[in-house]
């Protein structure tokens, strides 16, 4: 079992990729009123909203269990609308040396994919992949597109009928 890993996810969405990405780019604080079941908190520990070097700390829910994570904004890249946060300190570092999440929003003809790429390296070999953390970012997307959409019941998928 390899302690380096990489998981992917893409989640299509119907809202603008340049509208999801300016939510989780310069304004994330506001992801907890939309996702607030997954998402507590996000406050603004130095710098700037929507900056390189920004340090966020985010309250989150993760397998039933409330966690913390202190990222930095490593990446931006505007043109293709993507971020990158690097984990500092937090509950993922009780599992993984280093934790990396890239955020690239994909423009479509209708709508847009969302593609959650997760860099990791585990600690030790018993750690399992990082697949439920993956799953609760999807949800996020689901969460923030149904808000950018102005759905009110939560569920609103990719392809349900009005």
């Amino acid at each position: 079992m390899a302690l380096y890993g990489k998981l992917e996810i893409d989640v299509e969405i119907r809202a603008s990729a340049k509208k999801f990405h300016e939510i989780i780019h310069q304004k994330p604080h506001h992801i907890s009123k939309v996702s607030s079941d997954k998402i507590q908190g996000c406050e603004l520990h130095e710098d700037e909203w929507g900056k390189l070097d920004t340090i966020l700390y985010w309250h989150y829910v993760h397998d039933g269990k409330d966690c913390v994570a202190k990222t930095i904004t490593e990446d931006v890249d505007e043109e293709n609308n993507s971020l990158t946060w690097k984990v500092l300190e937090g509950d993922l570092g009780k599992s993984y040396k280093s934790f990396k999440m890239k955020i690239q929003c994909i423009p479509k003809d209708k709508g847009s994919v969302i593609r959650y790429t997760l860099e990791y390296e585990k600690l030790h070999e018993q750690i399992p992949d990082p697949h439920t953390f993956l799953q609760l970012c999807a949800g996020i997307a689901k969460d923030i597109d149904a808000h950018l959409m102005g759905d009110t019941n939560e569920g609103s998928f990719v392809g349900a009928k009005a």
